[in-house]
């Protein structure tokens, strides 16, 4: 549990913001250095989504996406803005998202919104997104922050909507990362989270060819 390992939750957010101030507004910055990953990520994306995205009865729509943790876009713009029709983007950090502007280029007008704020304190729009996509944020929310926010994005999820949660994932427990300010938590731990906010997982698949010495890293589609 976070509360095992976050002493002071004002501090814990406060230094992440501080450290993500100093980070260039780059895809290397994005990823920690690991800008090189990028496709390799994005196409196991693209190919995870899909399942949800093709024909059938109860097949998610492709209207509007919402991008959280969004940082400069690399997501938005490689992922989410070649499937949906327009996309919103949530970041804390300002810079990322003026930045975010540039870096879209020309498909960046069917970004709708660009909202500055910390996903403890966002609520999604009621009713408005197909996917709700949360990726590499989720060790910047308390365990209490991250199942109530969770909770506001199946209200914020469209029919057939679905919510999604790619993140790295420790071996055990929940481990802090002082450097960042973030905590990485075990499967077990996220899965107990997931449950407690009244979601359903749909599909969990771990990420493959990734290089060995970060954290295993796995996707999760929820309603």
């Amino acid at each position: 549990m976070t509360s095992e390992v976050v002493e002071d939750e004002i501090e814990f957010y406060s230094k992440a913001e501080k450290y993500w101030k100093d980070v260039p507004p780059t895809v290397d910055g994005m990823l920690g250095g690991y800008g090189h990953i990028s496709s390799i990520d994005i196409n196991s994306s693209k190919k995870f989504l899909l399942k949800f995205l093709r024909d059938g009865p109860n097949r998610t729509g492709t209207t509007c996406a919402l991008d959280c943790g969004a940082g400069i876009g690399r997501i938005t713009k490689r992922l989410l803005l070649p499937l949906f029709k327009a996309v919103d983007m949530v970041d804390v950090t300002e810079d990322f998202l003026t930045q975010a502007r540039t870096y879209l280029g020309e498909e960046g007008r069917r970004v709708r919104n660009y909202f500055c704020c910390g996903l403890q304190g966002f609520s999604p729009e009621p009713s408005s997104y197909d996917v709700i996509w949360i990726q590499w944020v989720i060790g910047h929310l308390t365990d209490d922050h991250l199942s109530d926010f969770l909770k506001r994005c199946k209200v914020g999820l469209r029919p057939n909507g679905i919510i999604v949660i790619k993140d790295n994932m420790a071996q055990e427990g929940v481990i802090m990362d002082d450097v960042d300010s973030s905590v990485c938590r075990d499967l077990d731990v996220v899965r107990k989270i997931v449950r407690q906010a009244g979601l359903t997982l749909l599909a969990e698949e771990r990420q493959e060819n990734f290089p060995d010495e970060i954290y295993h890293v796995y996707t999760f589609a929820m309603r």
